[in-house]
């Protein structure tokens, strides 16, 4: 797959600024699903992205404990510009949420919740996912301004907690990820989820070394599908 070369870096970096809040999480829920790029080097992040972007998976996902990590979030932010949602996760303090929202990170998404990077995030008026499990954990992330909730690790308790999660809590956005792979994303869909994050069950291992660019696009069409099928039960 041959990608164009970069632009004006700044036309990226205009349209994340252009764009409220409110439309980048209704995208979000438009979507479905959340790509997560993780791996010990970004060099093909570009490659990776664009395939599953061609897949339908609009909103993207670069894990800051990746090397690189930053650089990536400009390049593909600079490439998609108003094409797709390019976010930052795993960012573990408020500081590593500005450093992200600096290079233009639509969003932030965190394994863990921190009211600091929760009131940056608000700060700069970016999205935020503060990662929760407990009710308890939920409902402060919630009440201190997070947009929506990441039920992180979702697998402990799979798309029945989801369910018995969003019975008492319905005002609450939840995505859940850990785990979510193609057999568990429509029941996480059904169960009261507004999006589901996939991390290695979409680009995993064998594929990165693979760069099998084509399976990765078609594997992404089949989350889409499944988010699809998942709306469908639910109503």
């Amino acid at each position: 797959m041959i990608l164009p070369a970069l632009g004006n870096r700044w036309i990226g970096r205009a349209w994340v600024i252009a764009m409220d809040k409110t439309l980048k999480l209704q995208w979000i829920r438009e979507t479905g699903l959340i790509a997560i790029l993780r791996s010990d080097s970004t060099d093909h992040f570009l490659e990776i992205a664009d395939a599953i972007h061609h897949g339908g998976v609009k909103v993207i996902e670069v894990s800051m404990n990746t090397p690189g990590a930053l650089q990536a979030i400009e390049r593909l932010t600079a490439y998609f510009g108003s094409n797709a949602l390019i976010g930052a996760g795993t960012a573990l303090d408020s500081e590593t949420a500005r450093q992200a929202i600096l290079s233009g990170a639509s969003f932030v998404v965190a394994p863990i919740m921190k009211v600091e990077t929760i009131e940056l995030c608000r700060k700069y008026d970016i999205p935020i996912l503060p990662g929760c499990l407990t009710p308890t954990e939920i409902l402060t992330a919630w009440e201190a301004g997070a947009d929506m909730v990441k039920v992180f690790p979702a697998e402990l308790g799979g798309a029945n907690y989801i369910c018995a999660i969003h019975e008492p809590l319905p005002q609450i956005a939840l995505v859940p990820v850990g785990r979510v792979d193609l057999n568990n994303t429509a029941e996480y869909i059904r169960a009261g989820a507004v999006a589901v994050g996939v991390g290695g069950n979409l680009m995993n291992r064998a594929l990165q070394k693979s760069m099998d660019l084509h399976e990765v696009t078609k594997l992404a069409a089949s989350y889409i599908a499944e988010v699809n099928k998942g709306r469908q039960l639910s109503n």
